[in-house]
């Protein structure tokens, strides 16, 4: 690289900027959840020590944090069960049958994409009333489970690279639809599945606004509603806030940085065909 070249400096600039961007965040929660009250109002300001855990044994307490991970791994266990399920069964439908109204059914996970979600809360929130879910962790398990593009996605690209020839093959010997799903696509569509795994359940950890307005109960809050407890409309208490927020980023951060490559992969698998 030349060191008189303007472009490689602005991609450097760039890429700092970038770089900048991303980490203030992080940053600016670490230093402040080792922070006392007493020690200011300069939030980019250094703690006065890091083995400062007061806030931190407060928030485990003031939350009840082991009941709140308990409510957010049902939730995301029975999801990811009703996800998996539909998912590969919907997907096999569409990516190996051919019937009547197949594009129309296509189109409308396309177009359940578009519409905004806050302009059918209305009805929805109706809808769980009516079925007896308010106030229950089975409200945002049904909703996490209902139409999901992308999930949709995934298992079609998946299906789409395995060859026809099995399913030829096992209808030859008499295999039923059903037992080919369940003998031949299911079990192939494994690196798809651990994609959809790790996607949902991050989605699912990070989601507030859900359980925010499905599950008012103290007792069924997840770890993103648990936040709540330390802010209202006057005033927020960030030293708690921001140890809280850390806690609760741990789980997925481990997460991404052991199947990060199992995202990648199965995401842009069946992209680009040879």
């Amino acid at each position: 690289m030349s060191k008189r070249d303007p472009v490689q400096w602005l991609k450097y600039v760039v890429l700092l900027f970038a770089s900048f961007i991303v980490l203030f965040p992080p940053y600016v929660v670490v230093v402040n959840s080792f922070k006392r009250d007493t020690e200011g109002s300069d939030p980019l300001g250094l703690p006065a020590s890091f083995l400062n855990f007061d806030n931190f044994r407060t928030v485990i307490e003031r939350t009840h944090l082991l009941n709140s991970f308990s409510n957010t791994a049902v939730i995301i266990v029975l999801t990811l069960l009703g996800n998996v399920i539909l998912g590969t069964m919907m997907a096999y439908c569409l990516g190996r049958l051919d019937f009547k109204g197949k594009k129309l059914v296509l189109g409308a996970f396309l177009l359940a994409t578009v519409i905004p979600t806050i302009t059918t809360q209305v009805v929805v929130f109706s809808v769980i009333k009516w079925l007896g879910l308010y106030n229950s962790l089975y409200a945002p398990v049904v909703l996490f489970i209902g139409a999901d593009v992308i999930q949709i996605y995934i298992y079609l690209q998946f299906i789409r690279n395995i060859p026809y020839e099995l399913d030829e093959s096992a209808m030859m010997d008499g295999a039923s639809l059903f037992r080919i799903y369940g003998s031949i696509i299911f079990p192939l569509l494994g690196p798809a599945t651990a994609t959809l795994i790790i996607l949902k359940s991050i989605n699912v950890y990070n989601e507030l606004y859900i359980p925010f307005l499905y599950m008012p109960k103290t007792k069924l809050a997840v770890v993103s509603t648990s936040i709540m407890r330390f802010a209202s409309n006057n005033q927020a208490q960030w030293g708690y806030i921001c140890a809280l927020i850390l806690l609760i980023m741990i789980p997925t951060v481990v997460l991404y940085l052991f199947l990060q490559r199992y995202i990648f992969s199965g995401v842009t698998n069946g992209a680009v065909k040879g």
